[in-house]
């Protein structure tokens, strides 16, 4: 929407001495989006001012405009109006600066303001509280630029298939905010698509418990997949292991990333822990290890070698779960290793 033709293909020296006098680094800019520069008019020291205002210093100021230039594109009006929004769910200046400043791209998107306002007001209307709404703002903010009908939509798509499938009343509505906060992007699939993926798992005969289970396990990504890929990700594992319908369905609920990763995924990961010489039963037994990527698995497996566990003729146990988890497991190992044979606390007897 910015004019580049001809006319205006030089710099414009207004712009560049503004920028120079809030200590600006220029070449980035010339660097990241030089269009920026072109452009007839450009509000440097009104849009400094605002953030100024807002409590920002100079370095912090030059700092969010080398980030995002286009930021002294916007009229004053706008970043105003952006400013006056973000403050419904922000809890003071200091904290919607910090935010600017970490994230100058999601707070300059102005062109979307009606659609944001409507999108926080239903949001807290639905409960979430200020805080996941700021950190949607920041990291998922495409959610706020749907028109608020198709977000409403997309969550009684979800309250509606919850009861069908056995949830209770009282619990949906923590249901449907744990399932936003840990994955806003459900917002951004179709009412359909939802719909579609539901009825894949049951015509694959998960009972409507089975199914719940699968998408409170898989934080919503499973909206974000379609039957398709599920169905070549399931024959795949059902190739690997050699298994029944029924033990296929058993494995992927105890490790719901059999429907979720694609096939070549899947299939790296298995060839990772197979050159590590573990075996098809032992990934079998423990499923879940096809959840961590190769280099994870192979940086595991060594810092338990160290300590002489051979993973081999063990359970894959020890090799899942977080970085937290992992550490907790290998601090057991290696205080079990170190454990003295004898107890320092009993008493010696020693003869008179």
């Amino acid at each position: 929407s910015y004019t580049t033709d001809a006319k205006s293909r030089e710099e414009n020296k207004k712009t560049l001495e503004n920028l120079y006098s809030l200590s600006v680094d220029i070449t980035k800019i010339r660097r990241l989006k030089e269009w920026v520069l072109l452009q007839d008019v450009a509000y440097v020291k009104e849009i400094a001012g605002i953030l100024q205002e807002m409590g920002a210093d100079e370095t912090t100021v030059a700092n969010i405009i080398e980030r995002c230039p286009e930021a002294i594109l916007h009229t004053p009006a706008e970043i105003n109006s952006q400013r006056a929004l973000w403050q419904l769910v922000c809890q003071n200046e200091k904290q919607l600066i910090k935010l600017i400043e970490q994230f100058p791209e999601s707070f300059f998107t102005t062109e979307y303001q009606q659609n944001q306002k409507a999108n926080i007001l239903f949001f807290q209307e639905l409960g979430l509280k200020n805080n996941i709404i700021t950190r949607f703002l920041t990291s998922a903010p495409n959610i706020f630029y749907n028109p608020v009908e198709k977000n409403k939509n997309v969550i009684e798509t979800l309250q509606r298939n919850y009861l069908n499938l056995g949830g209770s009343e009282a619990n949906m509505k923590i249901w449907i905010l744990k399932l936003l906060s840990q994955n806003p992007f459900i917002l951004l699939n179709t009412s359909t698509a939802i719909q579609e993926n539901l009825e894949f798992l049951q015509k694959n005969d998960f009972t409507d418990q089975e199914v719940l289970q699968l998408l409170s396990k898989l934080k919503g990504f499973i909206f974000q997949l379609n039957s398709a890929t599920m169905q070549k990700s399931m024959l795949f594992s059902k190739n690997m292991f050699k298994c029944s319908d029924q033990e296929l369905k058993q494995l992927v609920l105890k490790c719901p990333a059999l429907l979720y990763y694609s096939v070549p995924v899947l299939e790296e990961r298995l060839e990772g822990l197979l050159k590590e010489g573990i075996s098809i039963a032992q990934i079998r037994e423990t499923p879940m290890v096809l959840e961590l990527t190769t280099q994870i698995v192979q940086y595991r497996i060594k810092k338990l070698s160290a300590l002489g566990y051979d993973i081999k003729s063990g359970n894959l146990e020890s090799l899942n779960g977080t970085k937290k988890d992992f550490e907790v497991t290998y601090g057991k190992i290696q205080s079990k290793k170190e454990r003295p044979i004898f107890n320092p606390v009993a008493p010696l007897h020693i003869e008179d």
